[in-house]
């Protein structure tokens, strides 16, 4: 599952924009999002694209490869606790959310996630600003999402706890970065690609 924003100049990539103009955040986003649709296409297993606002026709997202759903819930939290359940009620064994604005994302970390996943309940891809790029669950796990900060430093540490009280064997992957400032596209590769 791919969590995105519909692509409206303003709303995406906000934090970014700031510095360097909602036009230039736009393009910086679908970019990103260009990567993540070409990471995900490229691995065996079913694949969602799960919009903030809408779903969207024309949007370059391939439709032979991606289901197209709509984000389901208040906060980032609820949000995800929606998809998740809504993917295990319809029998799948292993579910992995990302976001789109990891330009570190690979096919390999993709496929490491799922084959943690067969011998952990949960898989988190950690970002270097406290939060997580990717989560990965085995079974449905709902207490994951409660009483997290969400959009804050304390998002991964506070999963992780959640992860622990309710006694869930936990898997690790590499750390990234995904691009939420100037800083965090300074210090890419990704800068530099344009």
């Amino acid at each position: 599952m791919i969590f995105v924003k519909n692509a409206i100049a303003g709303r995406v990539k906000t934090r970014l924009a700031a510095d360097i103009g909602e036009d230039k955040a736009l393009e910086i986003y679908l970019k990103l999002l260009h990567h993540t649709l070409e990471v995900a296409a490229s691995t065996d297993a079913s694949r969602e694209v799960w919009y903030s606002d809408y779903t969207e026709n024309n949007d370059g997202v391939d439709e032979t490869k991606f289901n197209k759903k709509l984000q389901q819930g208040h906060h980032l939290g609820d949000r995800m606790k929606y998809a998740f359940n809504e993917a295990f009620e319809a029998g799948y064994k292993q579910v992995i959310i990302i976001g789109s604005d990891c330009p570190g994302l690979t096919e390999e970390i993709l496929n490491e996630a799922f084959q943690k996943l067969k011998a952990h309940d949960v898989v988190f891809g950690p970002s270097e600003d406290g939060g997580y790029y990717l989560l990965g669950m085995s079974e449905y796990e709902p207490a994951l999402f409660e009483r997290v900060a969400w959009s804050t430093g304390s998002v991964l540490s506070q999963s992780l706890d959640n992860a622990g009280k309710n006694l869930r064997s936990v898997a690790i992957l590499r750390e990234l970065n995904d691009i939420d400032t100037v800083e965090d596209l300074e210090k890419s590769s990704f800068y530099n690609e344009g």
